[in-house]
């Protein structure tokens, strides 16, 4: 069972949140539904549950989802953490995009627990966006905390606003990319990274 300080912490953080109830019910309205009727009743508060959730990154803290998962090792090849599946919303017209990033890291003293950099991901994800500044950010982040000799992020992405309003080009897709340290300045650790990506062994790793 929750603790009382536990149950008034998880209180105190749904207080602080507005509810987005009415104004989802206001948008119902404004493109001619009726929010009262039987499919839509309960839609405004779907939909404030569900925007909480994937802006859940802007409640989120790093050190706190690193949780001190940092550990001295001693090991200086490149750790690779690939096919990280993500879901976010674009900042322009709050539509989703979603793909896959690739995030890696030359340790310099420390390694990070491989399970925290889908979840540093996450962070930045959750969040509305765009493909270009996630990237950057979760580098940023990943450099921030683990302090190595580089890192590499690779993002591949496709947009809903561009594949349902505007161009409607339903296959297209973007890719990004961030390279600090020895991944920006040494052409071999590039493509050591962008080789391991690729590569696809047994079982589909």
């Amino acid at each position: 069972m929750k603790s009382n300080k536990a149950i008034v912490k998880v209180m105190q953080a749904k207080l602080e949140q507005p509810d987005l109830a009415p104004l989802v019910r206001e948008i119902l309205a404004g493109l001619g539904e009726n929010p009262e009727r039987n499919g839509l009743a309960r839609t405004p508060h779907r939909v404030d549950q569900a925007l909480k959730f994937l802006t859940s990154g802007y409640r989120m803290d790093v050190q706190k989802v690193v949780n001190g998962a940092l550990y001295d090792v001693k090991y200086d090849e490149m750790v690779v953490v690939k096919d990280i599946e993500f879901f976010s919303l674009c900042e322009h017209h709050m539509l989703p995009f979603f793909g896959k990033m690739h995030v890696a890291y030359l340790p310099k003293n420390r390694v990070i627990g491989l399970s925290k950099i889908p979840r540093i991901v996450d962070v930045f994800a959750r969040r509305l966006q765009i493909q270009e500044r996630l990237t950057q950010e979760v580098a940023q982040t990943i450099q921030q905390v683990i302090d190595p000799v580089g890192v590499g992020v690779i993002c591949e992405a496709r947009h809903f606003c561009m594949m349902m309003r505007g161009v409607e080009k339903q296959h297209s897709g973007a890719m990004t990319s961030a390279m600090l340290g020895a991944f920006r300045t040494r052409k071999e650790t590039r493509d050591e990274f962008l080789a391991l990506v690729n590569h696809r062994g047994s079982g589909g790793l």
